[in-house]
């Protein structure tokens, strides 16, 4: 069958707006949800799910202890250089297949059916963590909160119950339709400029005692057990990478998105490098004002960011940072509900899940997928259900996000530079700068996928082992087994399908 286009350019200018239906039509899917986003509202979901205000306050922590303030500040500037690097390579992949399915279904068109089944498998791992990792930090921080304001004592258990609440919140809002979810996403991206900005600029005013320069960039801590500072300094870059997750949410959105072959593209690129600014100065400004680091790192709060607001600011001013923290932190786990739900409608509607037929049904009166809406959810929760036992689960659930979702950002990328000229880039691309970006962002991948499967604690024993690296393992060896028995069901549609084939896949999920 001949192959047609919808635009008549490429480049990195201004192309002309496509039929993004027909387009998707093309690529072989029936439009079935509502197109109602606009490019703010692309960019500003994945600079919600990314969310400086989520992931650098809840590891922040961690990062006290791995590295301190030298690693923190050094290896986000890093961390976010190589980031940006992967999201422009990832953003020209999306141009050309701007779909819900996103990476596995980029993986699938450039490398087969295998390559976009483990991508999708990794995809929906990281996701599934990212809900998990971003909501029990929200619940963290509103125990500290609750704390500070009621003299209310965390536990794991009560801990749990406001991490459920979290969950059955953001199941909610999502299943109002993408429309609440994009008006979210706008006010989220202004309340997380505005929040550092009142953060950095009060912890700046406010204190007598501030931090030297020389302290908050050369100073090194190490609390890991481990000697080797390169080792503790590697270990400490998950501050950075698990923050600059999440960023594929643009392209899990596309089908919802106008003119998504560019917004999208743009709306990935435009979040990380606005995150990267805005992440170094929330980080130097919560170093510089640190008055006791041992007092921080072992916080009665629990959370060493909330100790830095009581040592700085007094009870009340820390209780009103705190809930500028935890607002954006719930802004954060709606937008990464919204994204992983249409993962697992994606994946369902090609049958690649259990229960598919299930999953990929999208209400006639919202256009929203609400069985998967609930079952992102539901296995977010199981995934934190360990944290009820061991105080580390917490740092696993984050790099299971990690280890899950990078993989799954490089394989497309590493497709498009295996297939060479056979890819036909989109309306928004790299030109000549394509396969450099490329190589150092699947180089880096690598790095870093590698780097969070070691253990971080030493000695290693069961409370301290990284569990990241199990529930990878358990990932592909699942997929792999399912592989077997779905392997004849599962299947993108053919690009530019009949008529009859895009009817047979609108009845099968409407």
């Amino acid at each position: 069958m001949s192959r047609t286009t919808t635009w008549s350019s490429t480049g990195t200018g201004n192309p002309p707006q496509q039929d993004e239906e027909a387009r998707l039509r093309e690529l072989g899917y029936q439009p079935v949800l509502a197109r109602r986003m606009g490019s703010f509202g692309n960019f500003a979901i994945s600079f919600s799910v990314i969310s400086v205000l989520s992931g650098c306050m809840t590891l922040y922590g961690f990062g006290l202890g791995t590295g301190g303030p030298a690693v923190m500040l050094w290896g986000w500037a890093g961390v976010g250089l190589f980031v940006l690097f992967v999201g422009l390579a990832l953003a020209e992949v999306t141009s050309a297949y701007p779909t819900s399915g996103a990476l596995y279904y980029m993986a699938d068109r450039l490398g087969g059916r295998r390559w976009g089944w483990y991508t999708g498998w990794l995809n929906l791992l990281g996701l599934l963590g990212a809900i998990a990792g971003i909501d029990y930090g929200a619940a963290l921080f509103t125990g500290a909160f609750l704390n500070l304001q009621f003299g209310f004592v965390p536990t794991p258990g009560s801990t749990m119950l406001i991490f459920m609440g979290i969950l059955l919140l953001h199941a909610v809002l999502n299943l109002f339709g993408v429309q609440l979810v994009s008006v979210l996403n706008s006010i989220s991206v202004w309340w997380h400029l505005a929040g550092v900005a009142v953060i950095v600029g009060v912890l700046a005013i406010v204190p007598d005692h501030h931090q030297s320069a020389s302290f908050v960039f050369t100073h090194f801590a190490n609390d890991t057990g481990w000697s080797n500072p390169l080792y503790v300094a590697a270990i400490g870059l998950l501050l950075a990478q698990y923050t600059f997750c999440g960023y594929d949410a643009s392209a899990h959105l596309s089908e919802e998105t106008s003119n998504a072959s560019v917004s999208a593209a743009k709306g990935i690129v435009r979040s990380i490098w606005v995150s990267w600014i805005a992440g170094f100065v929330l980080l130097a400004g919560l170093t510089f004002a640190i008055q006791n680091y041992a007092g921080t790192q072992n916080s009665d709060t629990g959370v060493p960011p909330a100790q830095i607001f009581i040592d700085a600011l007094g009870t009340g001013g820390a209780t009103a940072l705190l809930l500028v923290v935890i607002v954006a932190q719930l802004f954060c786990g709606n937008a990464e509900v919204a994204a992983a739900s249409r993962m697992v409608f994606a994946f369902s509607r090609d049958n690649a899940l259990p229960g598919s037929k299930l999953w990929r049904k999208v209400s006639s009166r919202t256009q929203t997928p609400v069985n998967a809406v609930w079952l992102s959810v539901g296995f977010a929760g199981v995934l934190a259900l360990p944290s009820l036992y061991s105080a580390t689960a917490y740092g696993a659930v984050t790099a299971i996000n990690v280890i899950g979702i990078t993989p799954a950002y490089a394989i497309p990328i590493y497709l498009k530079l295996r297939a060479g000229d056979r890819f036909q880039p989109g309306p928004w691309n790299l030109g000549r700068w394509s396969k450099p970006i490329g190589w150092v962002a699947v180089v880096w991948v690598a790095l870093v996928t590698v780097l969070f499967c070691l253990p971080q604690k030493s000695p290693v024993n069961i409370d301290s082992m990284n569990y990241a690296v199990i529930a990878l393992a358990a990932v592909l060896v699942l997929a792999s087994i399912w592989w077997y028995v779905a392997r004849n069901r599962y299947s993108t549609p053919a690009a530019y399908g009949s008529d009859r084939e895009q009817t047979e896949i609108a009845e099968g999920i409407v």
